[in-house]
């Protein structure tokens, strides 16, 4: 068997030799292409009887010099013809699909019934959660005490500086820009009336919220994501490990449980923070403020906010925990996931205080 490919003109008859296969053919691509392409004009008949073997490559190369049409006196092997026939029925080139048209009643349907299949994969994880509660009722001793610690500890002693952090420099801001307003009215006192309310009733939730909503929130679906492109959670199924109570419900009763007291921590803060800056704007005693708080802040506020903490963690570990199940085994759709629970979450934040905003206007409101 020849090691190299050979092809040679005798009287208008192109004679092929030796194996003309890819990896043969590569080391003397462009000639065997030149002499193939100065063949054609002279060639009144192409004999490929005594080739050695001939791949798809050799086959497609063959097709495009007789110009994607069978040669008028070919001499091939049925074997060979065989390979020549699947490359000529192959398309030479795919077609570009479609660009479909922007339809914005199919796109708002589309996103519609997207949500409508969260919001329905959300009830059923909430149902599952209720069972699980219920059969610890009656089975304290399957509690994952351990993976219930660990998550408090990962979302809620982990978050305490960054928390604490942004927390007093949110308190220094409110104040020194409340400040620069009040002391023109002549209205100094009233600085802790600003902070206590806004704080914490407002501030402190929802700012922990969208901090843990990004950092706690994307580590449950991005550990939960990985876990599925793992197959580990299918390993626990196989195993007969319910994935609810030994992976979802530590995770939401961590965060839900955790939530209040990073609420309550931050809200402490961000009050110490307005304090300080009060008392370098305005000349107000740390006695006074801490005097007037509880007199310009009723203590229902303090109720409200750390009601609002505990919702918005069981929403944001919820939230997580149902886009974390939803990964599919590749790389794109954990990314994907990662980012639509952040935003979710969020949002679900949002709507939850406005929620609260409403139905407690006229709870711990002082009278003039």
């Amino acid at each position: 068997m020849n090691a190299v490919p050979r092809l040679h003109l005798e009287s208008g008859r192109v004679v092929l030799t030796g194996p003309w296969r890819l990896a043969n053919m590569l080391p003397e691509l462009p000639e065997l292409q030149q002499q193939l392409q100065n063949c054609v004009p002279a060639a009144a008949t192409w004999d490929l009887a005594a080739l050695d073997c001939l791949d798809s490559a050799a086959a497609v190369l063959l097709w495009r010099t007789w110009g994607n049409a069978w040669p008028a006196d070919l001499h091939v092997s049925p074997l060979h013809r065989q390979v020549i026939e699947r490359v000529a029925a192959s398309p030479m080139a795919v077609a570009a699909p479609a660009r479909q048209r922007f339809h914005p009643v199919e796109a708002l349907g589309h996103l519609l019934l997207q949500a409508l299949s969260h919001a329905q994969g959300m009830v059923v994880m909430f149902g599952q959660l209720l069972l699980d509660l219920l059969h610890l009722l009656r089975h304290p001793g399957d509690l994952p005490w351990r993976e219930f610690s660990a998550n408090i500890y990962k979302a809620g002693a982990q978050a305490l500086p960054v928390t604490a952090l942004v927390g007093f420099l949110i308190g220094v801001t409110i104040s020194y820009l409340s400040a620069l307003q009040l002391r023109s009215f002549g209205a100094d006192i009233f600085i802790v009336n600003i902070l206590g309310i806004s704080i914490i009733r407002e501030l402190g939730p929802v700012l922990v919220a969208v901090l843990v909503a990004g950092r706690s929130g994307s580590a449950m679906t991005a550990q939960i994501g990985v876990m599925r492109v793992t197959e580990e959670i299918d390993a626990l199924s196989t195993m007969g490990v319910s994935r609810s109570l030994r992976v979802v419900l530590p995770k939401i009763l961590g965060l839900t449980v955790a939530m209040p007291l990073i609420v309550l921590w931050t809200s402490a803060i961000a009050l110490l923070g307005g304090m300080v800056a009060a008392m370098l704007q305005l000349d107000l005693s740390l006695l006074y403020f801490f005097d007037n708080l509880p007199r310009a802040v009723p203590v229902a506020n303090l109720y409200i906010g750390l009601a609002k903490g505990l919702v918005f963690g069981f929403a944001i570990a919820l939230v997580a925990c149902h886009f974390g199940l939803r990964v599919k085994p590749d790389t794109e759709s954990l990314s994907a996931n990662t980012t639509r629970a952040v935003v979710t979450a969020i949002t679900s934040v949002i709507l939850a205080d406005a929620l609260f905003a409403i139905f407690t206007r006229h709870v711990g409101v002082p009278s003039l």
